[in-house]
Order: structure tokens, then sequence, then C-alpha cells
């Protein structure tokens, strides 16, 4: 079995390889090395960073900048000179455009967001990640205010308050769905009545261009796949996952997957195989489908499901046949390696408590909650540490952004650049 796992995981790698060569070749450096939504380019965590490090100093990679920032999970965006991220100091929340060469501010603009109401013992938000898709900047912030600012200015664009114009469903940690972008719309997770589960509004005038499903909703974010052909939208809710038509918000598919309270959080992961697998905290587990479709109809079918793997907030990578995360929820949560066709737990490792991570250049780049960041192999034998250092002080659940060799990370309070070339 190990030999067998080994030599897909090699081929996986090889194919990747082969594919990257081929997508530098047709594309400008300037095109990849911007990370302008939640996850990445593709909402995988994984990108195409070149020259990376094989290894750091004890006291970690080169520090280039640090600066203060407010409480959130809020993860950072990045286009050319540009970051732009949310915080929140008492109960009013902010939307910022930094340098990325200095931290600097270039503008901010904040607005009330009350906690009355809100169980934030785990942190204050904004949870959701800020999406950019042309000279628009689209956040959501933690009691639901979607907002479309001007990039450059941080002018506003259009506004929608989702929880009181549309009496969207008040999950009481606080919204925390990431928008995605879909041709000209902007979609997010509403919910709190019929019909209005999902809503997409036009990108330049926040018109509402449709709302469907009646979905019991999770903490969780939307993402792309493409089936035998077919874009579709999916997501991991309460107690089943779904897919959905872009352009509409039809159901394509559904799958049971229940979780306690509905906090089905972590998004799935994609594979070229067409499998799709969830983990989930709160009961929920691991478990994975396989997905075909032919004439604009989708079939299921179930490969397995277990209890022995379970994320429950952080990142999730597929590399050959094994997908790896941090399986845990309140007590320990050893990195995992589980075989995505079979369930198998191929290996775990209690190096580092829970962890989100990123994937670059044969590497995973790894932020622990206890602010210590990594630089690690994943393969079917375990998991190798090449360099290690404590870089935050605080608890840090918010995933890294890499784009070129720079890296941004941030805790409850801090928001640090650091160079891995």
């Amino acid at each position: 079995m190990k030999k067998s796992l080994s030599r897909s995981f090699l081929t996986a790698q090889t194919g990747c390889a082969l594919l990257l060569c081929c997508l530098l070749l047709t594309s400008a450096h300037a095109q990849t090395a911007n990370w302008t939504q939640w996850g990445g380019p593709q909402r995988n965590f994984v990108v195409d960073a070149k020259g990376l490090a094989e290894s750091w100093p004890a006291t970690g990679p080169q520090r280039l900048w640090s600066r203060e920032l407010g409480e959130g999970h809020s993860s950072v965006v990045v286009e050319g000179e540009r970051l732009y991220t949310m915080y929140s100091k008492g109960e009013q929340e902010f939307v910022v455009a930094l340098e990325a060469a200095t931290g600097k501010t270039v503008w901010e603009k904040g607005n009330a967001a009350p906690h009355a109401g809100l169980d934030l013992q785990f942190g204050k938000g904004p949870h959701s990640t800020p999406l950019l898709v042309g000279d628009w900047l689209f956040t959501v912030g933690l009691v639901g205010k979607l907002q479309a600012f001007d990039k450059q200015t941080g002018n506003v664009v259009w506004t929608h308050d989702l929880w009181t114009e549309y009496g969207g469903y008040r999950n009481d940690r606080g919204y925390s769905c990431s928008p995605l972008a879909w041709k000209n719309t902007v979609i997010v997770t509403v919910g709190g009545a019929a019909g209005q589960a999902l809503m997409a509004f036009e990108q330049k005038t926040g018109k509402l261009v449709w709302k469907k499903q009646s979905f019991a909703l999770s903490p969780s974010s939307l993402i792309l796949i493409n089936v035998d052909g077919q874009e579709q939208l999916v997501i991991g809710l309460g107690d089943q996952i779904v897919g959905l038509h872009p352009d509409s918000g039809e159901l394509l598919w559904n799958h049971p997957h229940k979780c306690d309270y509905g906090l089905n959080i972590t998004p799935p992961v994609w594979g070229a195989d067409n499998i799709l697998l969830i983990s989930s905290a709160y009961s929920g587990g691991s478990r994975a489908v396989e997905l075909h479709q032919a004439n604009g109809k989708t079939t299921v079918k179930e490969l397995w499901a277990n209890r022995r793997m379970r994320v429950h907030h952080s990142t999730m990578l597929r590399l050959g046949d094994l997908v790896f995360g941090s399986s845990g929820d309140f007590g320990p949560a050893p990195m995992t390696a589980v075989n995505v066709k079979t369930g198998e737990i191929v290996w775990q490792d209690r190096a580092f408590p829970k962890a989100n991570f990123v994937y670059a250049n044969g590497k995973a780049v790894l932020l622990d909650e206890d602010g210590q960041l990594a630089l690690v192999n994943f393969s079917p034998q375990g998991m190798k540490v090449l360099a290690k250092a404590a870089v935050l002080n605080h608890l840090a659940w918010t995933p890294p952004t890499l784009v070129g060799t720079t890296l941004y990370l941030r805790d409850r309070k801090t928001l640090v650049a650091f160079d891995l070339k």
C-alpha cells in the first residue's frame, strides 16, 4: 500500500510540475503574483510561487515589516502594490488598504458592528476575507454588511445589509462566508428566510441578480469546481453538501453530511479525479463523494465516511491521493494524512497544534495557532519539518497569504510580512 501511495503521489507531483511549466510559459508573472480572494488564485491555498528557501535561521525568515492591527480572522488579499484586509476595534470594524512594501495605511473605512447577541468567546470578527475583482473590493463584515469599494480610493460604491435588509441568518459567532466572484456577479450566503440561502449581486451596481434555495446554512465558504465540463458552486452546509449552478443558484445535486449545531466550517477540497472531500468537527467527520455529470445531470457516489479525520476550521491540502489537515476541534489536532479514495488514515503527526498552510514550490508553509511558522514536506511516509520559528505572539487562526516569496501573516493583534526567498 505504501509503495502504491508513493507512486501515485509522485505521479501527481510530476503532472502538476508539467502543468505548471506550461502555465508559466503562457502567463506573465504579474498575472499570477496576486492573491485576490480567500484561499488564493484557485481558492485551494496552492500557488505557483518559486524560489522559496529550503531552510531558515532559528529566528525565522527575514521580517520585512510588522504593524499593529485590530482583531479579526480575515485573511490578507494582495494585488500589485496593495494589501487589503479587515479588522475590528471595540464595536467598530474596518476595511483597510495597505502598502505591500511597508504595511502603511493607504485608506481605511469603518462602520459600526454591534456585538449584542453574538458569542465572541473565540475572538471577534470580521471572519470573512475580502474579494478583489477588477476595480472593486467586496467585503462582508461581522454583522452581515456587504460592501463594494473602489479599491483605489476606498469610496463605497454600493452596500447591502444582509441581516437587516434581507433578514439573513444570524450565526451567533458572526458572519463568516467569504464572497465568491462569478462572471459579473458576487455570490454570498444569506439565509434567514425561504428561497434565499444564497444571493448573487451584480458587481458594478449591487443589483440583486438571483436568490435561491432554503438550506440550513453553516459558517463555510463557497468554492467553484468543474464536473466533467460543467462549472458548479459547492458548499458544505450544516447537514448536507450541495452543488449549484452559478448562473442561477439552481440545485444540481445534494448529499447528506450532518454536523452538530450546523457548524461545518472548512470548505471541501476537489480533485481532478472528480472526488470531493469534506471534513468537519462537531461529529461531522470526513466524507468523500465522486461526482460525474452528463447533459446537466450530476450523479453522486459516496466512497466512504468516517470520524477519524475531523478538520475544524483550518485549511486542507490535496496532493496525489492524500489529503492533509489538522484533525481535531478544541483538544489536540494532529496533522493527519487520509487517503481520499479509501478513507484510510495513512499517518498522524503531533509536531504542531492546529495549523493552517499554503502550498508552493513543493513545500507547505505552515502557521500553527500558537504563532509558530514552519516549512514542511508532506509525503505518504510522513511530515518532514525543514525549518521552524516562533514568529507571532497571539492566537493565530488566520491562514497565511503567499505572493511570490512574500508571506503575510496575522494574529489577533499584529500583521507581519516575511521574505521567504
